[in-house]
């Protein structure tokens, strides 16, 4: 379950079950997404994603996305954040024998 381990639940605001119908109102039940030819996905909107991660629960911030769309977000989100945390080694550069001095 995504929920598992996560505090993510807990720091969402308790009117949040309205919030959530009302992104699905303004967005039509429709996902929001859009290709990238500028057509919108036709899929139903099943998660309220926030656009940028955190707190902020205004509509502003709030999206409707399928499930698809959604998963595929976060997947970005979690890989681009650990990147971030990764710690990043780097070898010697090797020379070529023939421009070394002895």
């Amino acid at each position: 379950m995504a929920w598992s381990g996560s505090t993510r639940r807990q720091r969402l605001p308790r009117d949040w079950p309205r919030i959530r119908r009302r992104i699905i109102r303004r967005d039509k039940g429709r996902c929001t997404a859009v290709y990238s030819d500028g057509t919108r996905c036709v899929e139903p909107g099943t998660d309220v994603d926030h656009i940028v991660p955190g707190d902020d629960h205004t509509d502003a911030n709030l999206q409707l996305l399928c499930g698809w769309h959604h998963k595929h977000k976060s997947a970005t989100e979690g890989g681009t954040a650990a990147a971030r945390t990764r710690v990043r080694t780097e070898r010697p550069r090797p020379t070529h024998p023939a421009l070394e001095d002895d």
